[in-house]
């Protein structure tokens, strides 16, 4: 599954400043600076055009990548529609969970909604570094729990929060977020239709 982390909250509260490398992977664990070099040697910083799809749900995911500006989206496709999962921006690292660790493809796809500038690390020199050097190697394995921690949230929230609860906390952990994505990936995100989702934001109005 293609995910992200940037916190501990079902909606993140999405960083606006561009934030170093370095601050970001010292986020997730704190590496000493020998391990923190040899992370940042791995890393190429790529600017990519709104709309690029950096993960597929059809194809094998060679990277992992972190946001250093921009903002991103990942959904599933269905039949007649795509359903959103989440949204990420500054500081977050998206990887696909399934490529990751069983090297299958991802079921999800992952699009940049925003010219973008993103740290790009190849999985397999990743974690060929786990191997010989542990403190890279636990950096690794708290980047995944978050995954899992994150997954684990959204899922409870979608089961237990209404669609105005969902929404009010958008609102309030990220305002700019209604003016920087359609409302349409807004709706699907929070598992609501747009004529919902215009109802709710009506009433909170």
């Amino acid at each position: 599954m293609a995910l992200l982390f940037v916190g501990y909250s079902v909606i993140f509260a999405l960083a606006l400043q561009p934030m170093t490398l370095s601050e970001i992977l010292q986020t997730t664990y704190p590496l000493p600076v020998a391990s923190l070099d040899k992370v940042l040697a791995l890393a190429e910083y790529v600017e990519l055009p709104q709309g690029t799809t950096l993960f597929r749900d059809d194809q094998l995911a060679q990277h992992i990548y972190v946001v250093q500006r921009g903002l991103a989206r990942a959904f599933a496709r269905r039949a007649d529609r795509e359903v959103t999962f989440w949204f990420s921006s500054v500081g977050a690292v998206l990887v696909s969970i399934r490529g990751y660790t069983e090297q299958a493809v991802s079921y999800e796809t992952i699009e940049l909604l925003e010219d973008s500038g993103l740290f790009r690390i190849n999985t397999h020199a990743l974690q060929q570094l786990y191997h010989t050097d542990v403190h890279v190697a636990n950096w690794g394995r708290v980047m995944v729990e978050r995954v899992w921690l994150q997954t684990e949230q959204q899922l409870i929230a979608r089961q237990f929060r209404t669609a105005e609860e969902r929404y009010a906390e958008l609102l309030e952990q990220n305002p700019h977020l209604v003016q920087r994505v359609a409302l349409g990936h807004i709706a699907s995100y929070l598992g609501i239709t747009q004529v919902t989702l215009s109802r709710v934001r009506t009433k909170l109005k």
